[in-house]
């Protein structure tokens, strides 16, 4: 089940594509609590994230959500029972060539942030965490995330957890539901958008 955080070519390819949005210098704050509200077309998903737990994930994440990287994204990868990702600036718009859908990033890259202790205190791959995805080198995380609509201990350890849905995890579940492809693609494009993610310091 780990290849599904994968393109459906090999694993999740990260891309050179530059994008302004990582020249945002606003980052998060490991002092207090990071929220992310993730507004798509299927209803808000709120998350808190854990900026003690994954500094540099967070203040990447944060940055580009804060320069509008996010807004207008598909959820390129659906798979009920398992995860939804999106993240890939190919899919702006539900545009581009759905072949290219899941290799493309942002110009930063993060390292894995991930140790035994954490899995410990439970930062795992359960139902409703925040991952993130990259590609086969551990140090290659970019800009696409996954939701785990399932508890996964498969990917515990590979891959950051760095958030948690505290809200709306059914708008998440709807998206898991919605009609895919043979590349586990939303047939549909326009019914699974991550529309814009706003950050926040309270609930």
């Amino acid at each position: 089940m780990v290849i599904i955080i994968a393109a459906s070519a090999g694993w999740y390819a990260f891309s050179s594509f530059k994008s302004t949005a990582a020249t945002n210098t606003t980052t998060s704050s490991s002092s207090g609590p990071v929220y992310a509200i993730i507004n798509t077309t299927q209803g808000v998903i709120e998350a808190q994230l854990f900026p003690s737990v994954a500094p540099k994930t967070v203040a990447n994440f944060v940055n580009l959500a804060n320069s509008g990287f996010y807004n207008n994204l598909v959820w390129h990868r659906i798979v009920a029972g398992f995860v939804i990702q999106t993240g890939d600036p190919n899919t702006r718009n539900g545009g581009g060539n759905p072949a290219t859908w899941g290799t493309g990033g942002s110009n930063t890259t993060v390292p894995l942030e991930t140790n035994s202790a954490d899995v410990a205190a439970g930062y795992v791959n359960n139902v409703g965490y925040l991952g993130m995805a990259r590609s086969s080198s551990p140090n290659s995380g970019s800009s696409q995330f996954y939701i785990n609509l399932a508890d996964n201990p498969s990917l515990n350890g590979q891959y950051t957890v760095f958030g948690k849905v505290i809200s709306g995890m059914n708008a998440a579940l709807t998206i898991g539901s919605l009609p895919v492809n043979s590349n586990s693609q939303p047939v549909t494009p326009s019914q699974a958008m991550v529309l814009s993610i706003t950050i926040k310091n309270t609930p």
